[in-house]
């Protein structure tokens, strides 16, 4: 890394950072480096010492990999790392009550989603290289938890992965541990353009459903999906091939559409999150949305995963006068 001058302090922290939000490896090492003594500080602060300051260390870092684009005062990214940090610890202490979605730290004015603002990031390409050297029982509960929208608690992930919520912690705690050393493995490295993969999903979800509206999903599992492809549920096969044509077209008869909201994909790992659009005279038929989580194997789906979005909680009825 050149152009980085000797300085200590705030001049120090915005070359840095400007540096690693132009993609400079080195640069976002040498930032967490330099506050890890202040970013522990918070955690053990708010939760004491433990192994839970270690998690919140490591989540930390996964978030601040993915988000220093975000930081508008690079001479400030020391206080917007320890935010991190205070963010990942109260989260955490909430979830000792009850199970909550990550909070994340403000997103950018713009509204963006985290895998948008992922996909503008120099560093987008190399995250996911690392991402797909982790094994398939450690990818998949990484991947929600940092890039899905609609899956990211300790419990939703659990019941996405048909384990417990103990378990989802353990994994998680092993995967950014992998994570952090193949980054460092591979920061030299030639990576795939992420972006261009994500768009091609986005294209191939559409002309799914496209197709399964014209009455064409037969062709589209014929083509894209593996003859011995599995659908599951909550960790249970439903069936195979059969069963994925039979069940969109039992949807589509009865009036339901689907439309996608969110991609993730990864080269063996592919999650399109979806609304499910009931028709108007049974606006129960459905839970409000769906994620299909799927594998491939030889450049096809060989295993299709259904995670339903929990219907919304009727309002309680009035109490009488």
């Amino acid at each position: 890394m050149s152009g980085i001058p000797g300085d200590i302090g705030p001049a120090q922290d915005a070359a840095l950072t400007r540096a690693a939000q132009a993609g400079d490896v080195s640069a976002l090492a040498l930032l967490l480096e330099r506050h890890r003594p202040g970013m522990r500080a918070v955690a053990l602060s708010l939760l004491g010492p433990g192994p839970d300051v270690d998690d919140v260390m490591q989540e930390a870092a996964l978030v601040a990999l993915r988000r220093i684009v975000d930081v508008r005062d690079p001479e400030a990214v020391g206080p917007w790392l320890r935010m991190v940090v205070r963010n990942s610890c109260r989260t955490l202490l909430r979830a000792s009550r009850r199970i909550e979605p990550m909070e994340w730290v403000p997103l950018p004015s713009d509204g963006g989603t985290p895998e948008q603002v992922l996909q503008t990031h120099a560093l987008r390409d190399w995250i996911w290289e690392a991402v797909e050297a982790l094994s398939p029982t450690l990818r998949l509960p990484l991947v929600l938890r940092y890039f899905s929208t609609g899956i990211t608690s300790y419990q939703q992930i659990a019941e996405a992965c048909s384990v417990p919520v103990s378990t989802v912690r353990s994994r998680l705690n092993q995967a950014r541990g992998a994570l952090a050393q193949t980054l460092t493995a591979t920061a030299a490295s030639a990576h795939e353009d992420v972006t261009r993969r994500t768009e091609a999903s986005w294209q191939e979800v559409r002309e799914t459903l496209a197709a399964a509206e014209r009455g064409e999903f037969g062709k589209v599992v014929r083509d894209r999906y593996s003859p011995e492809v599995s659908l599951l549920t909550r960790g249970r096969r439903l069936g195979g091939a059969d069963l994925l044509r039979a069940g969109m077209d039992w949807d589509l008869s009865a009036g339901v559409r689907q439309r996608p909201l969110h991609v993730v994909a990864g080269r063996s790992l592919v999650v399109w999150e979806m609304e499910l659009v009931n028709p108007p005279d049974d606006p129960d038929h459905c839970p409000p949305g769906v994620a299909w989580i799927m594998s491939l194997h030889g450049g096809r789906f060989d295993r299709v995963s259904l995670y339903h979005a929990a219907r919304p909680e009727a309002a309680p009825a009035p109490a009488a006068a």
